[in-house]
């Protein structure tokens, strides 16, 4: 007689109240948005613990549509490892029963199909399957191990509990693939916005700004910079947003030589804190990039105008393709985070994949020979239309006309350039010796004379006296030997009427002899430092005015040196010529017109024909009468050479000329046609710069 044993209630209650928390856990986890690992590991071992089972396991289904254990509590109590052929057993047992479309299975320990000795179960446990399967696709099955002495009513409980817990794994699963189809669509939307912006247009400059913006949006990272090569380099053409891009910059240079290191190794590269594994230059290409910029993430991917894959190469090696070399790179740039997510990896794929066709697409364009000139001719045949047409050929005409014009009205050819207005008879006054100003006998305006002009001082009016120390010093000294040396003499001499001996008397000529030569050789130093003296004297070489202003503080007690330029005296009332600067790239012009005019005059000179810059009203005209032989550099009027002219009528110049005023004239080189005056500078800066490389 069997006796029944009492049942705790409380216990029972309590017992019932875990199992409903538990059971409104997995309710709540199931409607998160948590990752699949996490609600494994917040699914399985609760519902191992509300069965008060010995363990479980979840097996999910992977791409390839293989089985694989995605979460396991005490896994190796079934000691399905220890034996291969039971392990290959269970793994039969999990396909056969995922393939069933039961939602819930019992397979009883140690037990195997009917038919078949190979599906079963080997374990010791009561195995119970649920399988997750949405309405799109099976995910996998949930294996709960448990002890094999309960009875069949409570063995279907378990069953029951474990496909009402199912029930919630699947209602993860639907609500995670509902979130991936909003995200894909997301994503989609996001793609087909990137490849409709950047493959809109074959502007080089637009292209590149367009794929780095847009590529930073689809990517979600922080910086996206594109480089082309130019050369052996690649240069940073366009930065996410950015307007343009500082190319001076130091973080520019060094992104720059990180992309030429990374296209030469034509290598895609992903920097994430390892350097290891890098080639030597690219290692240091980043090191340095990114000690200046403290980016954390940096992944350079070369680009090239079409994928070359070993398929695309046949075996004989004269019959392989050559490698096509990237022109630019793209370079990823993440600044705080240095983590690189399974999401951010597919869309670098796209981005680096569209990025390439667009970018060169736009470089072939843009390579094209005059390309600039054909997209002008494909938008001109508006021009042809209907309407437009009598337009274009009255234009064309017009056009037709002013070339025609350019080549057959002859034109006035004159050359122009700067001068000034200068007195004909006009000298500088140099210092002939060193010295310092001691007194200045003229100023500014004060008429002035020439030798013999002036009765009071016959060598010219006395301008400036300079005095020199040194030379005074060396003047008293030679005159001071000079009578040591006399006075010498004097005393040889008496001294030779006094003795009667032979022997003094050829002592005494001797020595007289020697103080003679010294004498004169003193006398010969004397008149050499007077004339030295009388140079510190300056007088005026003609007749006119001083023209040098301000004397007083340009020289008063001024230090000078020998052929330093004191003043300058010119007669402002006598004849006035011309001094002009003409550029040396024009004087060929000139040279060519003259030799003309002297095949059939050989008195002829060139015209000129002037303005004052006081008086633009007014013209004036004169001819060319010298040339100087020599260039030269003239500050900011550059290479010129020096023309002198003279005035046809000088008395019809304004009273209000002066020495020095500045012209503007034109020399008369003759007729040319009109588009040869019109552009000639431009002609020879053609034929100078192109048609001389290419003869």
């Amino acid at each position: 007689m069997s006796i029944e044993q009492p049942v705790d209630q409380n216990l029972l209650e309590k017992t019932k109240q875990q199992i409903r928390t538990i059971v409104s856990e997995i309710s709540k986890i199931s409607k998160s948005d948590i990752a699949p690992d996490e609600f494994h590991a917040e699914f399985l071992p609760r519902v191992v613990t509300a069965l008060a089972a010995a363990g479980g396991a979840i097996w999910t289904l992977d791409a390839n549509g293989q089985l694989t254990l995605s979460f396991q509590v005490n896994l190796q109590e079934a000691h399905l490892h220890d034996n291969e052929e039971a392990n290959k057993q269970h793994s039969r047992l999990l396909y056969k029963t995922l393939r069933s479309g039961e939602t819930g299975t019992l397979v009883p320990a140690h037990s195997s199909s009917e038919g078949d000795e190979e599906v079963g179960n080997p374990t010791e446990f009561l195995a119970i399957f649920g399988v997750i399967k949405t309405e799109l696709e099976s995910v996998g099955l949930v294996e709960v191990f448990q002890r094999p002495e309960s009875n069949p009513a409570t063995q279907r409980g378990y069953l029951r509990f474990l496909e009402q817990m199912t029930v919630y794994a699947t209602e993860y699963y639907s609500n995670r693939q509902l979130r991936n189809f909003g995200d894909r669509q997301s994503l989609w939307t996001q793609l087909e916005d990137f490849t409709r912006n950047i493959h809109k247009t074959l502007n080089m400059r637009e292209t590149e700004y367009t794929v780095a913006n847009e590529s930073r949006r689809l990517i979600e990272c922080d910086r996206v910079s594109i480089a082309v090569k130019r050369g052996n380099r690649c240069l940073i053409e366009a930065v996410s947003g950015q307007d343009m891009v500082d190319k001076r910059s130091s973080t520019v240079k060094l992104l720059g030589k990180l992309a030429t290191a990374v296209v030469a190794c034509n290598e895609p590269i992903l920097y994430t804190g390892d350097t290891s594994d890098f080639a030597p230059q690219v290692e240091d290409a980043v090191e340095a990039y990114v000690d200046e910029s403290h980016t954390k993430m940096v992944a350079v991917f070369p680009l090239s105008r079409r994928n070359v894959k070993e398929q695309d190469f046949d075996d004989t090696e004269k019959d392989k393709a050559p490698v096509e070399l990237p022109f630019g790179a793209i370079i990823i740039e993440n600044i705080e985070d240095n983590r690189v997510p399974e999401r951010m990896k597919k869309r670098v794929e796209i981005v680096v994949e569209h990025a390439r066709c667009a970018l060169g697409n736009a470089l072939d364009h843009n390579s094209v020979f005059l390309m600039p000139l054909w997209r002008a001719i494909g938008k001109s045949k508006v021009l042809v239309t209907a309407r437009m047409l009598p337009k274009t050929i009255s234009i064309s005409a017009a056009v037709l006309l002013v070339l025609l014009a350019m080549f057959v009205i002859p034109w006035n050819f004159n050359m122009h350039c700067n001068g000034t207005l200068e007195p004909e008879i006009r000298r500088n006054i140099f210092a002939r010796e060193e010295g310092k100003v001691d007194k200045i006998f003229v100023q500014h305006g004060s008429p002035v004379f020439g030798p013999g002009s002036d009765p009071n001082d016959p060598q010219g009016t006395l301008l400036l006296k300079l005095t020199n120390s040194q030379l005074e010093a060396e003047l008293q000294k030679v005159q001071g030997d000079l009578a040591e040396v006399q006075k010498q003499l004097a005393s040889l001499k008496e001294a030779g009427f006094r003795t009667d001996r032979i022997e003094d008397r050829i002592r005494i000529s001797g020595q007289t002899a020697q103080y003679e030569a010294r004498e004169k050789s003193l006398h010969i130093q004397l008149d050499i430092l007077n004339e030295r003296m009388k140079e510190l004297e300056i007088h005026s070489p003609i007749t006119g005015t001083v023209m040098t202003f301000d004397l007083n503080n340009k020289l008063q007690s001024r230090p000078v040196q020998p052929g330093q330029i004191l003043m300058e005296i010119a007669e402002p009332d006598g004849t006035m010529i011309l001094e002009l600067d003409m550029p040396e790239k024009r004087m060929g012009y000139l040279v060519e017109h003259a030799r003309k005019l002297r095949e059939k005059d050989l008195g002829a000179q060139l015209s000129v024909d002037f303005v004052m810059m006081v008086d633009s009203t007014r013209h004036f005209s004169g001819k060319v009468i010298e040339s100087h032989d020599r260039a030269e550099n003239r500050g900011e009027g550059g290479t010129t050479v020096r023309l002198k002219a003279s005035i046809d009528n000088p008395d019809d110049l304004p009273d209000s000329k002066r020495a020095g005023a500045g012209v503007s004239a034109k020399i008369s080189c003759g007729r040319k046609p009109l588009g040869f005056v019109l552009f000639h500078e431009i002609i020879s800066y053609f034929q100078k710069t192109v048609l001389f490389w290419l003869d």
